[in-house]
């Protein structure tokens, strides 16, 4: 998995650093690519403002790209790791959410083949 990362407003430090990697790195198992396939994630974390001081402000983006589809996850909270683990959880329902959606696809084609072969075609 190749990941970037991009600040804004805030000084990327190698505990951030680490700490992003480590939690974007644990969504490749729910992301299954291709055997040749490298699947990139552009992370970006910050501050929305330099002025605010209370509230949502720390904000953390994922963009992912897993066999030719786009990913995205976006999260603002009070504190920049809860922000970060939020996003991370959030990626990982709409990877699942895509899967699901790709086997009840196959499971309904399969059916319909099934009735076909069993009934012969209704025209």
């Amino acid at each position: 998995m190749q990941i970037k990362i991009k600040t804004t407003n805030i000084e990327l430090t190698s505990a951030l650093s680490a700490y992003v990697e480590e939690k974007i790195n644990s969504v490749e198992k729910f992301a299954p690519p291709h055997e040749e396939e490298v699947i990139l994630a552009n992370v970006e974390i910050g501050m929305s403002t330099r002025h605010h001081n209370a509230g949502d402000i720390f904000c953390a983006e994922v963009m992912m790209v897993v066999r030719g589809k786009k990913y995205r996850a976006v999260s603002e909270k009070s504190d920049l790791y809860a922000a970060i683990d939020d996003v991370r959880n959030e990626i990982v329902r709409e990877l699942n959410s895509n899967k699901e959606k790709n086997r009840t696809l196959v499971r309904r084609g399969a059916g319909m083949i099934k009735n076909i072969i069993r009934f012969g075609r209704k025209d």
